[in-house]
């Protein structure tokens, strides 16, 4: 047998996400990429900003001997206090670049974390709806997934969380602006959090470390803002990428940095360095992390975003769908008319509309659209929506 059983077992029930992609590529051949609405995978199609190429260029020209060679695990000093400088100013706590390491993006940053402060056995908690991957990323450091629910407006359930942690509990993944559902969890609920997790980890001992997933950020909309994770919680950590806000998901760059009062500062760092290197990431590309150096601050025009949403709410209000507008990334979780979100869905994609059951989230009931799409995308399925809603109704 040349496959793990442990492994099929994790490809039966793996992503969603990208069975509706691939289920999409089929369709596009099928009837013609022009008949066939996509809104299965969350791949930013918006160029990345205008500095990105002209840093690209002006590097690739002035390629010096010797820049393509191993750098510390942690990534070119240089670039982690640049984007240590980025981090203060969001977080409004100051940090060095001696708490930052550069990673092979928020996927690799968030193994490298897991990797760090897992011993077998211990629990991770996830909210859901969550990110469908973090479940292999804790299994792939020994540890185990818990999953709280949040609540009807997908914001924090601090009560379920209180009553779900345990001696065990060495860690909570949190992810805002949130993917599926765009929620942005409030700097209120954050402190409420904190206190939770404070008064847990003086009982039983232990620190439980709140892991921030952001690499949403700067995708907001209607002028919200993402609260300072630093500033609400001491033993925090914040895992992110550049793959959504200067869309380069290909790339596979990004960050993780700590609190600079975390607890065991100094064995953990080194923990972390460690991970990077022995996981087998090594250390984040070379190129890539002096490409970004150079663009801190910089973000795709989060308008077109704006105006993505606002087209894809008015036509799912017009269908008669329920919903709760997203706050920031570039998704929408609308309830589902039917019982049965992967019923509804094939009803979708009747229509040739490609989204991913709810259920893909650990969420049923729902469904999830990515709008990193044309606009033309969003606007020829109004129609084909309303059908799929009518169908259902039936």
């Amino acid at each position: 047998m040349a496959a793990a059983n442990k492994m099929k077992n994790f490809s039966q029930r793996s992503s969603w996400i990208r069975k509706m992609f691939e289920e999409g590529s089929r369709m596009k051949a099928k009837f013609g990429a022009d008949n066939v609405f996509d809104f299965s995978l969350g791949n930013p199609d918006l160029p990345p900003p205008e500095k990105f190429q002209e840093v690209l260029r002006n590097l690739a020209e002035h390629d010096a001997l010797g820049v393509h060679k191993y750098m510390p695990n942690g990534g070119f000093p240089f670039v982690r206090e640049k984007v240590a400088e980025q981090v203060s100013l969001e977080q409004g706590v100051r940090v060095s670049q001696n708490e930052l390491l550069m990673t092979c993006g928020a996927a690799g940053a968030i193994n490298v974390a897991l990797k760090a402060i897992l011993d077998p056995g211990d629990e991770v908690i996830v909210l859901a709806p969550y990110f469908v991957e973090y479940n292999f990323y804790i299994d792939n450091q020994g540890g185990v997934s818990k999953i709280v629910e949040t609540d009807e407006q997908f914001n924090l359930d601090c009560s379920a969380i209180k009553e779900a942690l345990t001696p065990k509990t060495k860690a909570l993944i949190i992810n805002s602006p949130n993917n599926p559902t765009g929620q942005i969890y409030s700097e209120q609920s954050l402190a409420e959090l904190a206190e939770v997790l404070t008064e847990a980890g003086k009982k039983f001992g232990t620190a439980i470390h709140l892991i921030s997933d952001e690499p949403y950020r700067k995708i907001v909309f209607d002028d919200c803002s993402v609260p300072s994770i630093f500033k609400a919680y001491t033993n925090s950590i914040i895992v992110t990428s550049y793959s959504k806000d200067l869309s380069l998901p290909g790339e596979r760059i990004g960050f993780l940095v700590v609190h600079p009062e975390i607890d065991d500062k100094i064995a953990l760092l080194e923990a972390l360095t460690l991970a990077n290197r022995i996981l087998g990431f090594v250390n984040a590309p070379a190129f890539m992390q002096r490409i970004v150096a150079e663009l801190q601050g910089e973000t795709v025009r989060t308008d077109i975003y704006t105006r993505r949403r606002d087209m894809l709410c008015a036509l799912l209000s017009d269908a008669g769908c329920r919903f709760q507008p997203p706050k920031g990334a570039f998704y929408i979780f609308p309830e589902a008319p039917i019982e049965d979100d992967v019923a509804f869905v094939a009803l979708l994609q009747e229509q040739h509309i490609l989204a991913v059951p709810g259920r893909g989230f650990g969420r049923p009931g729902y469904f999830r659209l990515a709008f990193c799409v044309e606009d033309e995308v969003i606007a020829k399925s109004a129609e084909p929506f309303k059908r799929a809603f009518s169908a259902a109704m039936k």
